[in-house]
């Protein structure tokens, strides 16, 4: 069982179906021991950084997920559920993320004379710095992928970065360390090579799924 994180902000019925559709069994929930019980754990979210942590905080989400990390279990974050996992944001000073990784999340608007639309939305190349993570097997150096985004994370570690976007300038918009893997993307959203992602993460679970 797949146990999709329900703190009131994502599409989570779109990550829902692209899983269901693989063949996995996925539960949303905002219940902490549906967390510990499950085969694997997805944080998508679309929102603010600092809204997103006060729901996690009041829901006792934020101790229960530092811990699923910690413990081992596959865990994918989505969008702002990437952003979440990191110290801080600029989009909401004085706020902590969940802290997991070291870095903070930074906006394109913060670039002098940033010469893009900003929030980045549509399709962008995925650039592979790790070609050989999980997540990327039968992945090819510039799929076309789906992000809509303001915000990019700015790790301290640049060797948990394993794939990067350019748009503007080159931010990391994927970042992994052992079990934990996280994307700025939408996979959910991003057709065959989005559904071959996600499904190279449930192969982690060893469960039995579906041909995308």
């Amino acid at each position: 069982m797949i146990a999709i994180v329900n703190y009131g902000m994502g599409n989570l019925r779109s990550v829902q179906k692209a899983l269901e559709h693989l063949g996995a069994t996925a539960h949303i929930t905002s219940e902490p021991a549906d967390l510990h019980a499950a085969d694997a754990v997805v944080l998508p979210g679309v929102g603010a950084f600092g809204a997103a942590m006060q729901r996690l905080d009041e829901s006792g989400l934020t101790p229960a997920l530092r811990r699923v990390i910690e413990s081992g279990k596959p865990f994918l974050g989505i969008c702002l559920g990437l952003q979440l996992l990191f110290e801080s944001s600029s989009e909401s000073p004085g706020v902590a993320g969940l802290g997991v990784l070291k870095g903070r999340v930074v906006s394109f608007a913060e670039t002098p004379d940033f010469p893009m639309r900003v929030p980045h939305m549509g399709w962008s190349r995925l650039r592979l710095a790790q070609p050989d993570s999980p997540l990327w097997r039968g992945v090819p150096d510039g799929a076309y992928v789906y992000f809509v985004h303001s915000y990019y994370p700015a790790p301290d570690d640049s060797g948990v970065i394993t794939a990067y976007c350019d748009y503007g300038l080159r931010f990391a918009c994927a970042v992994g360390a052992g079990n934990l893997h996280a994307v700025q993307f939408h996979p959910e959203k991003s057709s065959d090579t989005g559904l071959h992602i996600l499904r190279n993460f449930l192969s982690l679970t060893g469960a039995a799924l579906c041909a995308p």
